[in-house]
């Protein structure tokens, strides 16, 4: 959606190391926004990020208008995704994952990609959009490139050019307390109540930091875990924590993995 960084740079890397084409789309996707007021802040530098595409190796960018993709008015359509789009991110965004696969939906149509590239930072989204591209028959095959941080563990987000200078001093912490609570998975039968209780402690013990969500999942369907007395470590699938932050008035999504299980 533009407010391009070093982390749009990295998946354009990563198709171009596949041998691919590269095509850019930006286009600030009003249908995924369910407070006006997100929309009308969200950061638009196209300027800048012409420039900085003038130093990547993508072949061409695209902006196209609302005009090209929703023809007959900024509404959604309605998919099927199986319900990834109503728990977790979604039930605190409603409408969101709808508006995103819409957009992407028509955005693969114009492009005719046979590649589209995604960054987990977005690990929910990224389940979407390969739903999406179940539905459309595999078309086109969705890769998912690892998050990319900042030297001092902040994901990198078009967002994080909203942080003031002391949100942005606390806002490493997020992804600090998550590699914390693995290690605490790692070296103690943590039971998943007890451990979610303890990492908002971590987080929000610094200034400016409100957890609004954390949420343990199991990697490979987002389905939440069913137990939270029984310790993490003890289901015998791969486990993810997802949180959503506020840094002072900026709101900033990560998510790392909890518990990786070895058979």
């Amino acid at each position: 959606m533009g407010a391009l960084h070093a982390g749009h740079l990295a998946l354009i890397d990563r198709a171009k190391a596949d041998q691919c084409s590269v095509l850019v789309t930006i286009y600030v996707n009003p249908t995924q926004f369910n407070r006006p007021e997100d929309l009308a802040a969200y950061p638009q530098d196209r300027e800048g990020d012409l420039a900085l595409l003038r130093t990547s190796a993508a072949d061409a960018v695209w902006f196209p208008q609302s005009e090209d993709l929703y023809p007959n008015g900024v509404l959604s359509q309605e998919f099927d995704l199986d319900g990834l789009d109503l728990r977790l991110e979604g039930a605190l965004r409603p409408g969101h994952f709808q508006g995103v696969a819409t957009v992407v939906n028509r955005l693969f149509d114009w492009s005719r990609a046979d590649h589209a590239y995604f960054g987990l930072k977005d690990f929910q989204q990224v389940a979407v959009v390969k739903k999406l591209a179940a539905l459309r028959g595999g078309i086109p095959e969705i890769v998912a490139c690892p998050t990319q941080r900042d030297a001092d563990g902040l994901a990198l987000s078009s967002r994080n050019r909203l942080l003031t200078p002391a949100m942005r001093a606390s806002a490493p912490f997020i992804y600090r307390a998550l590699r914390w609570a693995a290690q605490e998975v790692a070296e103690f039968p943590v039971p998943a109540r007890g451990l979610k209780r303890e990492l908002r402690s971590e987080i929000e013990r610094w200034p400016g930091l409100k957890v609004e969500s954390i949420e343990f999942v199991f990697a490979d369907t987002l389905e939440p875990l069913s137990d939270l007395e029984r310790p993490v470590d003890r289901y015998g699938r791969d486990v993810q924590v997802l949180v959503s932050v506020y840094a002072g008035e900026v709101r900033l999504i990560d998510n790392s993995p909890l518990y990786l299980y070895r058979a």
